[in-house]
Order: C-alpha cells, then sequence, then structure tokens
C-alpha cells in the first residue's frame, strides 16, 4: 500500500508542478508580512492530496533509509521515497539504534543539527512547494538528548511549589531543544496522578488539580513565552495526555480510566483548561479509554470539551502508534482504514511517529469515508505551526551555538538549584543537618548512593553527580567516607531495555554483610535506598512492563536498613525514587528522612548541600504518602465518605499532600478576611503572616484550602486553591496575600453546569494540608 502511495505521488507531483507554475507569481504563503491564516489557506489551496497526507504524517523508523552509506542524509533517497515532502519527522537526536539508547549514543549537537539542515535544505531546494519540515524532540524534565541538562525529574519539580522555578527549567530545556533545529517538544505531562503504583507517575507533577494547572503554565510559559509567533529559542509544548491517564484501573498503564464527568471535570480537566488558556499549541490523547471510547477515537473529550469548551485552536498529535491501538489495544474496530478515519475525524491532526495509519487516507476519501474538509483541517493545523515558528523563514539552527548552549554553566547552575528546591525533608529527630566536625567517619550505604538515577526521558547528560560523590566533594579530607552498595537492584535492564533482570537474593545478602562491616565503624550512615527507572517506568507493552503491585521498597532494601539500624548509630535515608513509597518501619526507625525523587544530574552535590546545613530544604509533597497500598486510592482531597477507617489500622497517611519540614520554625497567623461576606461574583482578599522563628533562613510553602460546608452535590473535604513560596531570614516576617475569584467557590452542579451555590466556606491556612487554621467566608446571592 505504502509503495503504491509513494508511486501515486510521484505522477500528483508532477502533474501539480505544472498546474502550480501559472499561479507562482502570488505565493501568499511565501509572504512573512501576511497574516499567518491567510497563509495557510494560500498553500493549502496549492497542495495535491498527496503533498497534504505527507504533512500529517511523521518519519521514524524508516529515518535510515535516508542515509548514505556514510551516515549522511541523502536527497536522492528522501525524493524517491518521499517524493510528496516529509511533513514531520521524529526525533532527529534518535539514531534508532539497536537496544538502549544509553549504550547506543544519540546524536551530538552538531551531528543532529547536520542532519536537520540537511533535511531543510532539501526540502526548500528540492520539493514543489519548498515546504520546511517540523521536527519534534521529548523535554520531559530536560532535553533527551545526549548531552542535554538533566533536571530533576517532574515530580520532583513539583515539590518545589514554585512555578518560577519552573518556567527558568523549561525556559532552558526548551532553548537547548531549539538550538539543535526542533520546533516541538512533547511535554508537559499535565496528568493529574491518583495511583502510585502507575510507572508513569513521576512524570506528573501530582495528584492536586490547581498545583498540576500551575505547574502545567509555568511549564508552558517556559517552552513557548508568553507570545507568538515562537522566538527563536522557544519551542511549542504538547499537554500530555488527555485524560484520565493518570489513575489507571489497577494502576497499569492504558488501563481503563473509569472515571466520571463530574471528576473528569473536577480533577483531570482543569490542568487542561488552564495550559490552554496559557496559549499551548498541541495536545496529546491519552492512551486509556474513558467509558469504553478510546481518547483517540472520543469526539466528545477532543471536540466538544477540549475544542469547544476550552477553546483550543491549536494542534492534536497523536500519541506514539495510538491509532494503530485502536486495533491493536482496544478492539472497536478491525479495520487500519477505519481506524485512521476515527482519529481523524475525532480531530487528530498528525499520526506519530510514523504515520502508517494516515498513510491510509487517501483510501478512505476514494471510498468517501472522509471529505477532503477531514483532511484539510487536519493539515491547517500542522502547517500553522509551521508558520508560528518561523520556519518559513529561517528554518536552520546553527551547530556552533548548539554546543555553546547546551549543558553550560548556567544550565548546570540552575539544575543545582532546582534540586536543592525540589528535597523534601520528611523527618528528622535533631540529626540535620549533620555536622563534619562531628564526624570521623561516616557510610554512605545503598544501592543509590554510588548511581546517578535520573528516571524516565532521560539520556546522558556532560556532567552528573552521584551521592557519594557529592558528599566526598563536600567533606573533602575532613571525614573518612566509606561506602558500600548494600543491595543491588537489578542485574541488567534500565527504563529503555524491554527485559529487565533483578539481582539474585543470596548476592544482596552478601552485599548486606559487607554493608555492615563497612557501616559498623562509622559515626553516622547516609542511606540511599528507594527506586529505579529499570524498574518503576512507563508500561509501553505487554514485553515492557514497570507498574508496580505493591508501593514497598524492592528487593531485599528493608533488610539492608534493618542491618544498618541494627549498628545503633544515627542514620539518615535519602530516598531516590519516581513513586511516593509507603515504608512506614523505616520512617519509624531513621533518624532523618529525605525524599529526594530523582534529583537530575547535579543531585548529588544539592544533598550534600542539604545534609550538611549549607541548603535548608524548603521542598513539600506533591502527593500523599499512603501508608499502605492497600488504603488506595488515597489523596487529600477526598469526599467526606472516604476513609472511615480500617480493622486495626491507622487510616492516616505515611506523610500528608504539601507536608514537609525545615531547618528552621516557621509560625503562620490564622487567615484573615477581607470581607467575611461576598456576592457570587465578588472577590475575597486572603492575608496570612508568615514569620521565620527559628535561627536559620529558610523557605516556607503558605498553602490555602477551601471548603463548602454543605453542598448539593458532594465537594471534597478540602480543596488547594493558592500557595506561595516565600523566603525568610531568621526573626522576619511578611505577610502572603491571596485573591480568591469565583473559580474557588465554583463548581459542576447536578446538571452539570458550573455554579456557585450560597453558603458558608471555610477557608483553610497553613504549611501542609493537615496542620491548618481557619476563618469562614460567607457567599450570598
Amino acid at each position: 500500500m505504502v509503495s503504491a502511495f509513494r508511486l501515486g505521488a510521484k505522477l500528483s507531483v508532477v502533474i501539480a508542478a505544472v498546474l502550480f507554475a501559472s499561479s507562482a507569481s502570488a505565493q501568499t504563503y511565501k509572504d512573512p508580512a501576511a497574516p499567518v491564516e491567510q497563509r495557510v489557506q494560500d498553500l493549502l489551496s496549492r497542495m495535491t492530496l498527496e503533498e497534504k497526507i505527507a504533512q500529517i504524517t511523521a518519519v521514524w523508523a524508516s529515518k535510515n533509509e535516508l542515509l548514505d552509506a556514510k551516515g549522511n542524509f541523502s536527497p536522492e533517497a528522501a525524493r524517491r521515497l518521499y517524493p510528496a515532502g516529509i511533513g514531520h519527522f521524529t526525533r532527529p537526536s534518535d539514531r534508532q539504534g539497536v537496544g538502549s539508547p544509553l549504550k547506543t549514543p544519540f546524536r551530538n549537537e552538531r551531528e543532529t543539527v547536520e542532519l536537520i539542515n540537511a533535511i531543510q535544505r532539501h526540502a526548500a531546494r528540492n520539493t514543489r512547494l519548498g515546504i520546511p519540515v517540523l521536527f519534534h524532540e521529548e523535554g520531559l524534565h530536560g532535553f533527551q538528548a545526549l548531552g542535554g541538562t538533566s533536571f530533576p525529574q517532574a515530580i520532583a519539580l513539583a515539590s518545589s511549589w514554585d512555578p518560577a522555578l519552573l518556567e527558568r527549567v523549561f525556559t532552558v530545556v526548551g532553548r537547548e531543544i531549539r538550538a539543535r533545529g526542533s520546533q516541538l517538544v512533547l511535554a508537559p505531562v499535565v496528568d493529574v496522578a491518583r495511583d502510585p503504583r502507575w510507572g508513569r507517575f513521576e512524570e506528573t507533577y501530582g495528584e492536586d488539580p490547581y498545583l498540576v494547572s500551575t505547574m502545567g503554565v509555568a511549564a508552558v510559559h517556559g517552552f513557548q513565552g508568553t507570545t507568538l509567533p515562537l522566538a527563536k529559542d522557544r519551542v511549542f509544548a504538547t499537554l500530555k495526555h488527555m485524560t484520565g491517564h493518570g489513575q489507571p484501573e489497577s494502576g497499569t498503564n492504558v488501563g481503563p480510566a473509569n472515571i466520571s464527568e463530574r471528576i473528569l471535570r473536577e480533577v483531570f480537566f482543569p490542568p487542561f483548561r488552564a495550559a490552554v488558556a496559557a496559549n499551548a499549541q498541541a495536545v496529546m490523547p491519552s492512551y486509556n479509554e474513558i467509558d469504553g471510547v478510546p481518547s483517540h477515537a472520543n469526539r466528545w473529550l477532543l471536540q466538544d470539551i477540549l475544542c469547544g469548551e476550552m477553546g483550543f485552536k491549536g494542534a492534536i498529535v497523536s500519541d506514539y502508534f495510538a491509532i494503530k491501538e485502536l486495533i491493536d489495544v482496544h478492539h472497536i474496530t478491525t479495520d487500519p482504514v477505519d481506524a485512521a478515519v476515527r482519529a481523524l475525524k475525532t480531530g487528530v491532526s498528525s499520526d506519530l511517529p510514523n504515520g502508517e495509519s494516515y498513510a491510509l487516507l487517501p483510501k478512505a476519501l476514494a471510498e468517501g469515508r472522509i471529505q477532503q474538509a477531514d483532511i484539510d483541517r487536519a493539515v491547517a493545523d500542522m502547517l500553522r505551526l509551521k508558520f508560528l515558528a518561523g520556519l518559513f523563514e529561517q528554518p536552520y539552527a546553527d551547530a556552533k551555538y548548539a554546543e555553546k548552549i547546551t549543558g553550560n554553566a548556567e544550565a548546570r547552575a540552575l539544575a543545582l538549584e532546582a534540586a536543592r528546591k525540589t528535597t523534601v525533608l520528611l523527618k528528622n529527630d535533631g540529626v540535620l543537618p549533620l555536622r563534619a566536625d562531628g564526624l570521623k567517619t561516616l557510610a554512605v550505604i545503598g544501592p543509590n548512593a554510588a548511581r546517578v538515577e535520573l528516571g524516565g526521558y532521560s539520556n546522558v547528560p556532560k556532567h552528573v553527580v552521584t551521592l557519594l560523590d557529592g558528599i566526598k566533594a563536600k567533606l573533602g579530607q575532613r571525614v573518612n567516607v566509606v561506602s558500600a552498595e548494600g543491595v543491588r537492584l537489578t542485574e541488567s535492564g534500565d527504563w529503555y531495555t524491554d527485559e529487565v533482570v533483578r539481582t539474585k537474593r543470596e548476592d544482596n545478602l552478601e552485599r548486606i554483610k559487607e554493608a555492615v562491616k563497612v557501616a559498623q565503624g562509622a559515626d553516622a550512615i547516609v542511606l540511599a535506598i528507594g527506586g529505579s527507572s529499570a524498574l518503576h517506568r512507563e508500561a509501553w507493552a505487554k514485553n515492557h512492563l514497570g507498574d508496580s503491585l505493591t508501593l514497598g521498597l524492592t528487593g531485599e532494601q528493608n533488610e539492608l536498613a534493618e542491618a544498618m539500624f541494627a549498628l545503633g548509630k544515627p542514620v539518615v535515608v535519602v530516598l531516590i525514587n519516581g513513586q511516593p513509597l509507603s515504608i512506614p518501619e523505616v520512617v519509624a526507625k531513621a533518624n532523618g528522612v529525605i525524599e529526594a525523587w530523582y534529583a537530575g544530574q547535579e543531585g548529588g552535590t544539592a544533598l550534600a548541600d542539604i545534609l550538611f546545613g549549607d541548603t535548608n530544604p524548603g521542598g513539600k509533597l506533591p502527593v500523599t504518602v499512603a501508608r499502605d497500598v492497600g488504603q488506595l486510592p488515597y489523596f487529600y482531597n477526598q469526599k467526606p465518605s472516604a476513609h472511615r477507617g480500617y480493622h486495626f489500622e491507622s487510616k492516616e497517611p505515611l506523610f500528608p499532600f504539601g507536608f514537609g519540614l525545615s531547618y528552621t520554625k516557621f509560625e503562620l497567623g490564622a487567615p484573615q478576611l477581607s470581607s467575611a461576606r461576598i456576592n457570587a461574583n465578588g472577590n475575597v482578599k486572603v492575608s496570612v503572616d508568615v514569620r521565620n522563628t527559628g535561627s536559620r533562613a529558610g523557605d516556607e510553602v503558605v498553602q490555602l484550602y477551601v471548603r463548602d460546608v454543605a453542598s448539593n452535590i458532594t465537594r471534597p473535604v478540602k480543596e488547594l486553591k493558592a500557595f506561595r513560596r516565600v523566603s525568610l531570614q531568621p526573626g522576619a516576617s511578611t505577610t502572603v496575600e491571596f485573591t480568591l475569584a469565583k473559580e474557588a467557590f465554583a463548581y459542576w452542579n447536578q446538571e452539570m453546569k458550573y455554579m456557585i451555590e450560597p453558603g458558608e466556606f471555610t477557608i483553610m491556612t497553613g504549611p501542609n494540608s493537615v496542620d491548618l487554621k481557619s476563618a469562614t467566608l460567607t457567599i450570598g446571592d
């Protein structure tokens, strides 16, 4: 089918070239001064069907067919294989090597730029209309390419509760991507995550719609800026994944999302709505189904909600192979043409990563299953991105500039700042911060002590610092630092590889014995345990699993921890992981617990700074940490009837949403309202006094929650509606002010209308979702 399509394309292009010659004098689409929509429509009117199909398909698996014997781009091969041009090229930094990219690295800056520039030159010089190519890359928490700066994983970035930091981070990520010649990034993930068993939990900004919305908007602004057309150092953001992806059945990736329309509107839609309002230009539907309808075929979701209610005007791009999965996974059709038709009519504009489904659309058109207008709409969406990116005027990248700014000193400094700000102190009995002058020997033990875990969608940065390296650099010759692995989580496998081989138990028991020997002469122990991106990751296929049955420590890590506690020395547990861990026994016995998540390439330096008090931790949890997997689903904004209790076990979480300690103390006053009563369209100002009553400078996150005291539809016991991270010197104070408007109090009523119900509301403020002070607000008619 594909070869016949290409043969037909050659003939069509020749015929079109003759027709085009007579109208070449008025090429509006080449006029940079013309309005974008005029340029889109002018170009669309000149295109053949084959040229249109090229714009809504992509090249990935066959990319190496475009290279000559020396590995360089071949215009001759491109003319032969893609006579109608290449519309979209998937991940140009990806060599499509066999096995893990960590073993077969991606292209570096110069190699990527040279490939992209060669493809763009071919498009400009050797295709009939000279339409430039759109390139996309991954950038979840850094450019997923060789040498790209790796920042803390998304769940860690959310722990900063600092949207300004995220905007700065993704400005750097976007700049590194654009410098190599790509214009579209498949990020951020704005899924609300409500099941920590899900392997992609680490890719999210947590469990709360307001927090996820705020962080998602910051990421969009970082990637795109706040104006269009794109600046030369910006990329289009792609919102992932619409929606319900973060609460799959059984916690398994792609599982059905059995979520009501009300919960969708209250919890899962708000981050997309906020990011669309921030002008995000691309959205990716989720792999899963909602109420029996897969998202890539869900007109209500993508048309009525996304494009209708939310007013989205950009391009909807498919998740990888998701159109084909309408057949293979969801079984809503057995006909590949029908799958393509369903996705196209649903509003999906581009078929990623290869375009094999949309290559069948000419057949669907010939059979009358779709109209030309259906194809034209999708093509227009993709062309619009190219015009807004300025590709027709400047499609080329500068290799020297890419080499200069990728992973540079500025990026490294920001990665270090981000790692410091995202770390959460969960427990401290006074052992922290450690004092170098009080130690002769420090033992750094654990599977994550001497290795860097970056998390999913990572590559190989130019520079990494392990926890052990960071501590050694911090202490120099002042303290004898000893180390042992203690437990090895896997013998082989990583985030990319299908097969993962767990380490044999007997081998780990020997490692634990060795760790005891190493640690028994130490004055204190830093125990680096947690997770691995080989074990907890995106489960993208049945032979590539990554979801968790439990929330405990993998392998023999519990036994390692018990062995360290048994030595009777101070033990500080540093958790390096992508999912929140239910480890009450470890927490109870540890003297200090730090949640580092996957802290990025500079994580070792940041953690050493925190352990020894050069940095005061100020991060807060963006998720409720369950005490046991049996409590799931567990999130702070529960309904009043939830979590009644269990026989003989606590119903309380291990750590509540928004929780995080500091090396100093803060005193927060009760919320002060500008008025105790407002009307339904009014605003209220809420003021909170904050004082640093301790002896160290530090950061506190003031959090504001709202509860509708009584309502016709059940409402959560509390909902985050505002927050602000503030920095205060010892003894200093400030007043934090928030303004609450209609959106803080409205909800979807029984008729699914968005409204405010008059009555009493409790306004609660504090340092987390539990330790709150309150005031009462009355909203009248």
